[in-house]
């Protein structure tokens, strides 16, 4: 196992750009991640990286050997994966990713039951709104939320999640209420905006009646976590538009209510994407119909009807 060990070190070096981060990733020293590759140099007889102080990058050998050690590394995870299948026993590691509202909220409380069921599948979990590269990355699996753009992955859409845009009481107080899209930009509502490198979403997408319609707005605040906007939300600082899950308990309290209610938000998607060469392996199809189905659930559960807005 140690040379494929190497070969999955060259992998990762190759495709993170650095000794450091795949060592990370590998978790492991960036002094065994170089011997590891110092080792498959010595085999190969050749120079795989070019290394100087500040940067690494792939010799001509090594952008050969890429190709084949990707195929290498798919021939073996599927013969652990017909292994695996063939005496129900899957064992192994998943790293897999979420954003930080579905991952708190649906994947993190189901991972326990998935251990109990399976106990030779540990779980690696990573939570961020970020947009996470999934095969850069190498995640096993990772959950989305928000348009899907064309890629080579697996995606498998789990649900249709809608969203409310909402505001304190006393923000509502001060500020009033708005009626529609046009008011947040007319009035120049405080509007709290989820960006992140990399983010889609810069105007919100409402429903108005000739159709869908997307709006500049502003705002004091942005950040790239989803549970501090709710935060400012419930503070008085704005107006936020979220999936109706992650405000659910406040919208029934009372300590946020809905506003612009004649154009709403579109409903966004809740999917999960995977790796082409991952879709043989009996552990991320297990961890997938598991986690789909609980989220399903959870989602199902999820009161969709709130009082109206009401000042303090």
């Amino acid at each position: 196992m140690s040379y494929v060990n190497n070969i999955r070190m060259f992998v990762r070096v190759y495709e993170l750009g650095g000794m450091s981060a795949a060592a990370r990733d590998q978790r492991c020293s960036p002094a065994v991640a170089s011997s590891r590759i110092a080792e498959l140099e010595k085999h190969l007889g050749v120079r795989l990286f070019n290394r100087t102080t500040r940067a690494l990058s792939a010799t001509e050998h090594g952008e050969l050997f890429y190709d084949g050690a990707l195929r290498i590394l798919d021939a073996i995870d599927t013969a652990e994966a017909a292994v695996m299948e063939a005496t129900q026993s899957p064992r192994g590691t998943l790293f897999v990713a979420a954003p930080l509202g579905v991952g708190r909220r649906f994947i993190a409380p189901a991972v326990p039951a998935f251990k109990r069921a399976y106990p030779q599948i540990d779980i690696r979990l990573r939570l961020s709104d970020r947009v996470v590269d999934v095969t850069g990355e190498g995640l096993d699996l990772a959950f989305h939320l928000g348009p899907l753009s064309d890629s080579d992955l697996k995606i498998r859409v789990i649900a249709d999640c809608p969203r409310i845009l909402c505001a304190a009481p006393s923000y509502v107080a001060r500020r009033g209420m708005p009626a529609d899209g046009q008011a947040l930009v007319d009035q120049a509502h405080d509007c709290l905006n989820l960006r992140f490198p990399g983010a889609k979403e810069f105007q919100w997408t409402l429903q108005t009646q000739a159709g869908p319609r997307r709006f500049e707005i502003r705002g004091p605040f942005e950040t790239d976590d989803g549970d501090v906007l709710t935060g400012w939300a419930l503070d008085g600082a704005g107006i936020v538009l979220k999936p109706i899950f992650e405000v659910a308990e406040h919208l029934r309290s009372g300590a946020l209510v809905p506003v612009a209610p004649q154009t709403p938000p579109l409903p966004t998607q809740l999917a999960s994407l995977t790796p082409s060469r991952k879709l043989r392996d009996p552990k991320v199809q297990l961890f997938s119909d598991f986690i789909t189905a609980h989220c399903k659930e959870a989602l199902a559960a999820v009161p969709q009807d709130f009082p109206a807005s009401r000042s303090e």
